[in-house]
């Protein structure tokens, strides 16, 4: 079965390490601060002023001030600060935070994400994306692998403007884990009860398949 977003946020919360500074993107990257492992320390940033984000709140915590930068009511943890969002973003830009998390519509075999932009559709802006791929070495996509149409988000090419180029190295789908390296697609991992062959048949760049692909722990 293909992973919920609830374990996509799981499997993507396992890359997290001690002491690391993170920033969650907008959308399913958000649901990883409800996964953080007991006992880590980890600093979640949001773009909009703050440092220190905790689990989203239960309906007693909630504080209609104090949101991510998607506007979802969140919580701090000990030791967090507010501030205005140019100091957040002299943060990302300075390069001080070790992973960043982000939804994307496409990624292709050469690291380049697609994440702002569907034609004929109205957008406002890219938003901070651009900044977060730029200032960040260690960048998670996670995504659907496939749109609603059943079209591979996992291509050889983007078709869609780009927000940064050459920039990712690690995919966490609702199908399987991939790596990127040597503009090829590697696969790592696989969600449970999915086979190897339909993550063949919804990829469309290059995919390097081991002998033994072993499914994603829960």
């Amino acid at each position: 079965m293909a992973l919920t977003r609830e374990q996509l946020a799981q499997r993507v919360a396992r890359e997290l390490q001690d002491g690391y500074y993170v920033n969650l993107g907008i959308g399913i990257p958000t649901l990883v601060a409800n996964y953080v492992p007991k006992g880590m320390e980890v600093m979640l940033q949001s773009e909009n002023g703050l440092l220190g984000m905790g689990p989203f709140p239960t309906e007693d915590e909630i504080d209609a001030d104090l949101i991510n930068a998607g506007k979802q009511t969140v919580t701090t943890i000990k030791g967090a600060s507010i501030f205005n969002s140019a100091e957040s973003f002299a943060m990302i830009r300075g390069g001080h935070v070790d992973l960043t998390v982000l939804g994307a519509f496409e990624v292709d075999v050469q690291g380049n994400i697609a994440s702002w932009m569907i034609p004929g559709k109205l957008i406002k802006g890219m938003g901070g994306a651009m900044d977060l791929v730029a200032g960040a070495d260690n960048i998670i996509v996670t995504m659907t692998h496939a749109s609603k149409h059943g079209e591979s988000k996992l291509l050889k090419q983007c078709t869609l403007p780009l927000t940064g180029a050459g920039c990712i190295k690690k995919v966490v789908t609702d199908l399987a884990y991939i790596e990127i390296a040597d503009n090829k697609f590697w696969l790592k991992e696989r969600a449970p009860g999915v086979s190897v062959d339909e993550i063949i048949k919804l990829t469309a760049g290059e995919l390097v398949v081991p002998e033994v692909v072993p499914e994603m722990e829960f």
